[in-house]
């Protein structure tokens, strides 16, 4: 959540393929103030991975596996900046090609660059068990990024 560097971040509009917390609704309305338009979308070659110690995923490569998510669309250059600051700095923004629906598209998301878990991360757990705790942490981010801009 602290990035130390700036990247270069997809042009508005561009669709992100989510498949951790930010496929949850609730948690993308906690960070940019709205839930986008999404659908649910698949991404071949990847797996949706546990990560030591975190309640959150990371996406990695995994020869014959299928991350299943969603594809976030209508986010504005706010938005995108918004949700960059949110993610840790061991995640990587990368376009890949994802499934949605009869079609094949382009999309931008976020992979994982460091340590994983054999196990695979349940979106079914982590809306059961961490989801509540979670938006709150949200809320409170995205209130201390507001702070930390009227500062400036």
């Amino acid at each position: 959540m602290n990035r130390s560097w700036a990247r270069r971040l997809p042009e508005p509009e561009q669709p992100l393929f989510v498949y951790g917390t930010l496929r949850f609704p609730g948690v993308v309305a906690e960070l940019i103030g709205r839930a986008p338009a999404s659908e649910p979308a698949l991404l071949p070659g990847r797996r949706v991975a546990a990560l030591p110690g975190r309640v959150y995923p990371g996406l990695v490569t995994a020869a014959g596996a299928v991350a299943h998510g969603f594809l976030l669309t209508g986010l504005s250059a706010a938005d995108w900046r918004i949700l960059d600051a949110f993610e840790d700095d061991e995640y990587d923004l990368k376009p890949v090609s994802v499934h949605a629906g009869e079609r094949e598209t382009y999309a931008w998301t976020y992979t994982w660059t460091a340590e994983v878990t054999q196990e695979n991360w349940s979106a079914e757990a982590f809306a059961a068990e961490q989801l509540p705790q979670y938006l709150r942490k949200c809320a409170a981010w995205r209130k201390d990024l507001i702070l930390l801009k009227e500062t400036v």
